[in-house]
């Protein structure tokens, strides 16, 4: 087998632990919540997904010499905020599906969305303040608020067409890397890590969110619907200035330029002319582009792993450079 298929056999394992610990967690609370938020979320939560998240926070941990198994009971905190931004972001896309089924939003209403995602953070609060204290809980937190505000400077960007390769590095630094960045953190921070162990699997962290969210964007134009669960040009469709899209205004001749601001600038073509955008973005490499520098930037992360040298946690560190390799081949 590739260490590829190796590391999806050991995720399948670790997210196993993880939901186990999610389903007692929520078993605990159940008495104490609404019989249609116990539904929600066990809907919302338990519908596929990698765990990602949470299992960087596992191998973080590890990594830095925690052994215990009460690691997986910090690392379903960030399952939760994960899924609470879903549930919000699916309200503020109006989706209709996630993971090939209906949107919490869809099938429970956007009152009920919104309020299960409310509860999912401040659950995910809690464990962590309860688990890693002031600390700790400051970097998540410091996560939550950049991730909003990732957010609204992405819905900015759209408003004005802005063409700033900085301005969209802040916008999915906030939206994807800081999370993906503190799962790290605080994992690290739990199993007693260095300030410099830390900040080496929070930088990991940060480029592999970066290489992540690139291939997102390639995912919107070049992915396969039925695997990738939503629809190809959502992004294009929704006004998003992403980085295939960025690149090939950068590098477009006046004509081409211009046809791609007309579509940019009217909803209904940006609708219809999805095909004619994605010609361009061939033309002028901007899908090649943008998978070199998710290359690069998962590569990047993969290097701020060589402090770790001793060989009672080479399996975690393996699996941390493996993970950053199956980010640029995921297809979904």
């Amino acid at each position: 087998m590739t260490e590829i298929e190796n590391m999806m056999i050991a995720i399948k394992a670790e997210s196993a632990k993880i939901d186990l610990a999610m389903h007692n967690d929520l078993d605990s609370l159940k008495p104490g919540l609404d019989p249609l938020l116990s539904e929600i979320l066990d809907y919302g939560l338990f519908n596929g997904g990698k765990r990602i998240r949470p299992l960087l926070a596992v191998l973080s941990a590890r990594l830095c010499g925690s052994t215990d198994d009460s690691v997986y009971e910090l690392a379903k905190a960030f399952e939760y905020l994960h899924a609470a931004t879903l549930f919000h972001d699916d309200v503020i896309d109006n989706a209709d599906t996630r993971r090939g089924r209906p949107a919490v939003n869809k099938q429970f209403g956007l009152i009920s969305a919104i309020l299960a995602g409310d509860f999912l953070h401040a659950r995910s609060m809690e464990i962590v303040g309860n688990m890693v204290g002031a600390e700790g809980l400051a970097v998540f937190c410091q996560a939550t608020a950049g991730m909003v505000d990732g957010e609204f400077m992405q819905l900015r960007n759209a408003a004005q067409s802005n063409l700033s390769e900085s301005d969209y590095y802040d916008a999915i630094i906030g939206k994807t890397g800081l999370l993906i960045a503190a799962s790290c953190h605080v994992g690290a921070l739990y199993g007693g890590g260095s300030t410099e162990q830390q900040q080496a699997l929070r930088s990991y962290g940060v480029g592999l969110g970066c290489a992540f969210q690139m291939v997102d964007d390639l995912l919107d134009y070049t992915g396969d619907q039925l695997k990738t669960g939503k629809a190809v040009g959502n992004d294009l469709a929704e006004g998003k200035m992403t980085l295939p899209l960025i690149i090939t205004l950068a590098r477009a001749d006046d004509q081409d330029r211009l046809q791609l601001e007309d579509i940019l600038a009217s909803p209904e073509l940006r609708q219809t002319e999805i095909r004619i955008v994605m010609e361009h973005i061939n033309k002028y490499r901007g899908f090649d582009e943008t998978r070199a520098r998710a290359v690069k930037a998962a590569n990047e992360a993969s290097a701020q792993l060589s402090m770790f040298t001793d060989s009672t946690v080479s399996e975690s560190k393996v699996t941390l450079q493996v993970l950053a390799q199956y980010v640029l081949s995921r297809q979904k």
